[in-house]
């Protein structure tokens, strides 16, 4: 299987540096990434309000060491929430953060992640939208859920993310499907063990289902991050079984990927928002775009080779 390989080679500096010079890669990654600033980034956001699309922005680079870069990432989200109302797109925009960004792997790092998020946080809800903390591997868990507990006291509509393939998130589902809470529900994206979480498809598929029927039938906002027509048509099922409305749970999906699907869904009165990344520091986040589906490995690939 390519996918471990793949993640793997995502925390590789020799293979960044291989990839960043590739011939193909320039095309490749424009699929996947909305652009390298905000000005590149916010027509993209007008865009897809105007075909009646929601987006969720994320600022790429994950994998910093010092604590400056944790507050020029703070920094960013910042700028982007600032652009936003400059251009009365916040109800069109939330924002999704991943805690290591904000400096949660330092020293100190839980009390610096939450430090760096909170305003953040204060500024997208000043603006009309809120911020998802995005799940990162199962190590960061509990320091994401703690943090997502105490910005939800001052923050309520702040959201997270749970992963399918963790043996861990049916329990995390039930704890947090409770009235007002945003949940997006994620297979998952990390190397992650055996002792931890599942590793066969199948098995993934069916504990998205089991996780997706409690949010489903709980009190919650459930958001259903996800590509897969069968667990889209199961998720609809499932909607329609809990008596929920259009309005009461929306699809996710990444930008660059079954775009005709963004719309479809959308035409059809459904929530769809876009995951939308964007930033120079893109690497880590295309190499695992590569890694969750084989075709899009063979696109780039053939874009190399084409290049080449």
């Amino acid at each position: 299987m390519l996918g471990p390989v793949i993640l793997a080679a995502s925390r590789s500096d020799r293979m960044r540096r291989f990839v960043s010079a590739a011939p193909g890669t320039k095309q490749v990654v424009a699929r996947f990434i909305a652009g390298e600033s905000v000005d590149q980034v916010v027509p993209v956001v007008q865009d897809s309000a105007a075909k009646g699309l929601e987006v969720t922005l994320d600022v790429v680079g994950e994998d910093i060491t010092t604590r400056a870069q944790a507050y020029a990432a703070r920094d960013a989200y910042l700028e982007l929430i600032g652009r936003l109302k400059e251009l009365d797109l916040g109800t069109q925009a939330e924002m999704s953060v991943k805690l290591s960004m904000f400096g949660q792997a330092l020293d100190g790092g839980h009390e610096l992640a939450l430090a760096n998020v909170r305003p953040v946080v204060e500024a997208a809800a000043a603006i009309g939208t809120t911020v998802t903390l995005d799940a990162e591997d199962h190590t960061t868990l509990d320091s994401m859920f703690a943090i997502h507990e105490e910005l939800r006291k001052d923050f309520p509509g702040t959201g997270c993310v749970i992963q399918a393939y963790l043996f861990r998130t049916e329990v995390d589902a039930r704890r947090l499907a409770a009235s007002g809470s945003r949940v997006r529900i994620v297979k998952g994206a990390y190397k992650e063990p055996a002792e931890v979480a599942y590793q066969q498809k199948s098995e993934i598929d069916k504990a998205y289902v089991r996780v997706l029927r409690i949010l489903m039938e709980g009190e919650g906002y459930p958001m259903i991050g996800s590509h897969d027509p069968r667990l889209i048509s199961i998720a609809q099922e499932l909607a329609r079984r809990a008596g929920r409305k259009l309005d009461e749970y929306e699809f996710q999906m990444l930008y660059g990927i079954r775009s005709e699907e963004h719309l479809r869904l959308a035409a059809e009165g459904h929530r769809m928002r876009v995951y939308t990344a964007y930033g120079t520091d893109w690497y880590g986040y295309f190499m695992r775009r590569l890694a969750e589906k084989p075709a899009n490995l063979r696109f780039f690939a053939r874009s190399m080779l084409t290049r080449g």
